[in-house]
C-alpha cells in the first residue's frame, strides 16, 4: 500500500468517526438517545486504518424532566405536563475532545497527501 493510499485509507476512517460524533454531538438534547463510537483498526497488511466498528454505547442516560403531550381520557383533550425520562447519554465533553482528535488526524493526512501531490508536480515538471 503506497503512503498515498495510507492517507486516503485515514481520511475515509477518520471521516466516518467524524459523522459519528457530529450525529452524537447533535443528539446531545434528545431524550432516550444512545451515543455511538467509531472504533478504528490497523488497515490490510498493518497499512492505513479503517473503521472496525460502530458501536452503540448502551449505558442509562441521566432522568430529566421533559414536557409531553398527554391526552386526558374523560375529556380527550391534549395537555402538556412534565414527565421523567431518560435523557441522552452522550457525553458532551468527550465528544468535543474526540472532534478535535479526529479533526487534527484528518488534516494531518489531508497534509500527506497535497505534499504527495506537490511531489509528484515538481516531478512531471523536471522531466517536462
Amino acid at each position: 500500500m503506497s503512503t498515498i493510499d495510507t492517507s486516503i485509507s485515514a481520511l475515509n476512517a477518520f471521516s466516518t468517526r467524524a459523522q459519528v460524533t457530529a450525529n452524537n454531538i447533535a443528539n446531545v438534547n434528545t431524550d432516550g438517545f444512545k451515543a455511538s463510537r467509531a472504533d478504528l483498526e490497523t488497515g490490510y497488511g498493518g497499512q492505513g486504518v479503517q473503521v472496525s466498528s460502530i458501536t452503540q454505547d448502551t449505558s442509562t442516560g441521566p432522568m430529566v424532566q421533559s414536557l409531553l403531550p398527554v391526552e386526558d381520557p374523560a375529556t380527550g383533550r391534549i395537555e402538556a405536563e412534565y414527565q421523567w425520562v431518560e435523557g441522552s447519554n452522550t457525553d458532551l465533553s468527550r465528544e468535543m475532545v474526540n472532534l478535535m482528535t479526529t479533526e487534527r488526524a484528518y488534516a494531518a493526512n489531508a497534509a500527506t497527501i497535497r505534499t504527495w501531490d506537490e511531489m509528484i508536480g515538481t516531478v512531471l515538471d523536471e522531466l517536462v
